[in-house]
C-alpha cells in the first residue's frame, strides 16, 4: 500500500522577487500596508468583474461558476458583453 503525504505544501512565486513571506519580510510596515491594499483591490477587482458577469448573463451563470472561470474565460465574456452592448446601441433596441 503506498504511503499517503500527510503534508501538503503551497507556495506562490512572484518571480524575481521570490517567495511572497520573504517578500513581506524585507518590508516597512508601510510598505506592507500598501502591499496588502493593493492585493486587496486586486481581489475587489476580480469579484466585480465576477458580478458584472453574472448580472449581464441574467442567471445563465452563478456567482460560484463565474469565480471560477479561468481569466481568459472572464476575458472573453467580457468582450462578448461589450459587443452585444455595442450591437444592441447600434440597433436602437433596448437593452433591458
Amino acid at each position: 500500500m503506498p504511503k499517503l503525504q500527510t503534508r501538503v505544501g503551497c507556495y506562490i512565486n512572484y518571480g524575481p522577487i521570490g517567495f511572497f513571506r520573504t517578500r513581506l519580510s524585507t518590508l516597512s510596515i508601510p510598505d506592507i500596508l500598501a502591499e496588502s491594499k493593493a492585493l486587496d483591490d486586486q481581489a475587489r477587482a476580480i469579484k466585480f468583474e465576477a458580478m458584472r458577469s453574472v448580472w449581464y448573463m441574467r442567471g445563465g451563470l452563478s456567482f460560484s461558476e463565474s469565480m471560477n472561470l479561468s481569466w481568459d474565460e472572464r476575458q472573453l465574456i467580457t468582450d462578448i458583453v461589450k459587443e452585444n452592448m455595442d450591437i444592441t446601441k447600434q440597433s436602437g433596441l433596448p437593452f433591458f
